[in-house]
């Protein structure tokens, strides 16, 4: 094969290269475009990030795009409620507000005891989350303040979409900047971080207690209950290598 045959083909497959990758770019900007056209600006500022209306919101290609706007920002809210917890749960959950006076505003009616919540990106602490009733209970004793939670029971709060808050250590503060948490799920049950041998910081990975040593203390467990391998009859394990000092050899 001569080089001139082989500049030929190297052209080509540039060009091949470039045409993909043309074509990829377009397919997201008109995918891009869709979003922005089912929202407004308004409804697209906040926060970036996992919970971001940018992120979460889209709808699925099978379901039309409501006609109206009021239509556009329930889909947009119930889409956001949705994606906080697993879909077995959410796709029977009853989807709602949390109103000025503390009582629910409910967006779409449930069949199971669930609910769940799109959360306010442009609020710091409102995010979508979805909760059981001991969950919720301690949820609204929080909100309102109240000296200790009511929950008789553990309970369990799914935040998948990720989340932000104010503070670690401080249930109450609503004033300190934000802290950007990853997605993770609680178990809402007054543990001792000294007494469990866990942390009490916050961390990317793993679980610590959060709010440590008061009243609303509870276990954050960072990510997503099925991160990981499952283990099937027959396997056998296969440790992956990692990098360590010739010392720890």
């Amino acid at each position: 094969m001569s080089s001139e045959d082989t500049h030929d083909q190297r052209e080509l497959a540039y060009d091949g290269l470039n045409r993909r990758n043309i074509l990829l770019a377009g397919s997201t900007l008109a995918a891009a475009s869709a979003l922005s056209s089912s929202l407004s600006s308004a409804q697209q500022a906040g926060a970036s990030g996992a919970y971001s209306n940018s992120a979460i919101t889209m709808q699925p290609p099978s379901k039309e795009v409501p006609a109206s706007q009021q239509e556009r920002v329930l889909a947009a809210k119930i889409a956001r409620a949705m994606l906080s917890g697993p879909r077995e749960i959410t796709k029977d959950a009853t989807v709602a507000e949390m109103g000025v006076d503390g009582n629910l505003i409910v967006l779409r009616q449930g069949t199971n005891d669930w609910v769940c919540f799109p959360g306010d990106e442009n609020e710091i602490g409102n995010v979508p989350m979805c909760a059981d009733p001991m969950g919720l209970q301690w949820m609204m004793d929080v909100r309102a303040k109240k000296p200790k939670p009511t929950n008789t029971a553990p309970g369990l709060i799914y935040m998948l979409c990720g989340a932000t808050q104010h503070s670690n250590t401080d249930p109450f503060d609503r004033t300190s900047p934000a802290i950007p948490i990853g997605p993770h799920w609680m178990i809402i049950w007054p543990y001792d971080a000294k007494r469990c041998g866990l942390p009490n910081t916050v961390r990317d990975s793993g679980a610590w207690v959060m709010f440590d040593g008061t009243p609303y203390a509870y276990l954050h467990i960072c990510g997503t209950p099925w991160v990981g391998n499952e283990y099937e009859p027959g396997q056998v394990p296969i440790w992956t290598m990692r990098y360590g000092k010739p010392s720890e050899t």
